[in-house]
């Protein structure tokens, strides 16, 4: 409960307990992100898609959110504590590797995950601070500042322990170059640098992806292949 009352301050912080307003939308158009309906999708897509990020004796019993003008909604609630939904681009590296940032621009991106249980109150939360303000048009330097702020000020539950996240879809759109990937786990290990895991390059995993050394941390592990669940529509 402490981590749903946190988001919800976030949220309200960043204005996203609302639908845009005129002025917003101006701020996306200035910001150079697309209209804001490009980054959305029909409800019974976005289950679906949502659904295949894990194995379904998980998302079958997971609870589902879907993306909408006002942010995040249960649309189904389930009983197992792992919670299931389509991240846009926003989810991208707050920090680093520079170069991923600039995803928060791309509306083709979508990114279904599955949060297990402990990540659904620690880290969940995070994300839909910055799908809020993205969804306001700030820009990658302006989200950094305010999750970074936000962090700082107990509006975000603390990164103190690991948990996981389920990215098994293989219908994810994870950007140019990368499309669909690999099925894999995303493990959010707050203050891990690449150094801990060997030193390994770009390429070869598992690797430091994500805001390496901060709270925000994600390692990134593949799984096989032959394990790349299909969307079931």
């Amino acid at each position: 409960m402490r981590g749903t009352a946190l988001v919800v301050a976030c949220l309200a912080l960043a204005g996203a307990i609302d639908g845009p307003t005129h002025a917003q939308t101006a701020a996306r158009a200035a910001s150079g992100y697309a209209p804001l309906s490009e980054y959305l999708m029909p409800r019974e897509a976005e289950i679906a898609l949502a659904g295949s990020a894990a194995p379904p004796n998980i998302s079958g019993r997971a609870t589902m959110k879907v993306l909408t003008t006002s942010g995040f909604h249960v649309v189904r609630e389930g009983d197992n504590g792992f919670v299931c939904l389509v991240m846009r681009g926003w989810a991208a590296p707050v920090f680093t590797p520079a170069a991923q940032r600039d995803l928060a621009y791309d509306a083709s991106v979508r990114a279904p995950i599955c949060f297990d249980p402990l990540a659904a109150r620690m880290v969940l939360p995070f994300y839909e601070l910055k799908h809020a303000l993205g969804m306001k048009g700030r820009t990658p330097d302006q989200i950094a500042d305010a999750v970074q702020a936000a962090y700082a000020r107990g509006q975000l539950p603390r990164r103190d322990s690991v948990s996981f996240g389920y990215m098994w879809s293989a219908d994810q759109q994870l950007g140019p170059g990368v499309g669909h990937w690999h099925p894999h786990m995303m493990v959010f290990a707050p203050y891990y640098e690449n150094a801990m895991l060997g030193g390994n390059v770009p390429g070869v995993v598992p690797v430091v992806n994500d805001d390496a050394g901060t709270p925000f941390t994600v390692v990134l592990i593949p799984v096989d292949g032959t394990l790349a669940i299909k969307t079931q529509r």
